[in-house]
């Protein structure tokens, strides 16, 4: 089972999905869904498209350079079948998995990491910005009215309770 990469946001295309565009100059363009078609037709820069994995990628949104990824390569040369390398195989795919998503947690986890200040600091500026439109607590208790109630119908209530 092949399976193929998208022209335009490079996603995973399985068989029987997605359209293929051949060129007059004989190049094919498979497309994995028909947004990506229609955005190459409109002759869009997957560079410039924030929803493309390669524009993520040179704005450091997702990782570039790991180790993990060498494994995904594509290799034209078929193998001779083997039980033992084919269970190795399946049982490093697994850990190969688990160490890819810890490192991508470390990588949001230090794209994250200055966040929490920015957005106070953002905060506070706004805070700062609009605090005539936020009354002081003084004013708040001169806008009270009074309300005054006679000592005989307080006794009243105590006595029903």
């Amino acid at each position: 089972m092949r399976l193929e990469k998208c022209w335009f946001c490079s996603s995973t295309i399985y068989p029987g999905h997605g359209i293929q565009f051949v060129r007059n100059d004989a190049q094919i363009f498979r497309f994995c869904r028909s947004k990506c078609h229609k955005n190459f037709k409109m002759k869009r820069n997957p560079r410039k498209v924030k929803w493309t994995k390669v524009y993520r990628r040179l704005h450091g949104k997702d990782m570039t350079k790991d180790t993990t990824f060498e494994f995904e390569r594509k290799r034209n040369r078929p193998e001779r079948y083997d039980r033992n390398l084919t269970h190795d195989t399946l049982n490093a795919i697994k850990t190969i998995t688990k160490v890819r998503a810890a490192r991508a947690d470390s990588h949001h986890k230090k794209r994250m990491k200055g966040k929490a200040s920015k957005e106070q600091r953002e905060a506070v500026k706004e805070l700062d910005q609009s605090l005539h439109m936020i009354k002081a607590p003084s004013v708040l208790q001169k806008d009270k009215i009074p309300v005054k109630v006679s000592e005989s119908k307080q006794e009243d209530k105590m006595q029903e309770n």
